[in-house]
């Protein structure tokens, strides 16, 4: 799979709701949410989201690590990306109610390869979780 900005960004929600071993419906329709409302993806042809999702779910299969992955999205990414696509991992993250160990790695791993700042990071974990809180 070669990544287009959209394919990396939806590869960062994809990773984060993969991590676990199990890509919900919350987290699956909260990414096609995010690809419908954002204006980062008002290029992009939501036909193509199911098909690009599956790529990268592959992309996760292969024997590259989490970290190379990471290394390509930023590659990709304009640098005014980085927290952008940092912050769509964590609402994909928060969205169902649980963060599992391995969706925080996840996270962890993503971070350092975007290069987000650990102050940035937290105003956007704060922002995420505050977004999808439950009553």
């Amino acid at each position: 799979m070669s990544l287009t900005l959209h394919t990396a960004l939806i590869s960062t929600m994809v990773m984060v709701s993969a991590a676990d071993g199990d890509m919900t419906d919350r987290e699956f329709k909260t990414i096609g949410e995010i690809v419908k409302t954002l204006p980062v993806f008002s290029e992009y042809n939501e036909e193509h989201l199911l098909a690009d999702a599956e790529s990268a779910m592959q992309l996760l299969g292969g024997i590259e690590g989490l970290s190379n992955i990471a290394i390509k999205i930023k590659a990709v990414l304009p640098k005014k990306l980085h927290d952008t696509a940092y912050a769509l991992a964590c609402d994909i993250a928060v969205c169902d109610g649980q963060l599992s160990q391995e969706e925080l790695r996840l996270l962890e791993v993503l971070r350092h390869g975007l290069d987000v700042d650990r102050l940035t990071a937290a105003a956007i974990e704060r922002g995420s979780a505050i977004r999808f809180v439950r009553l």
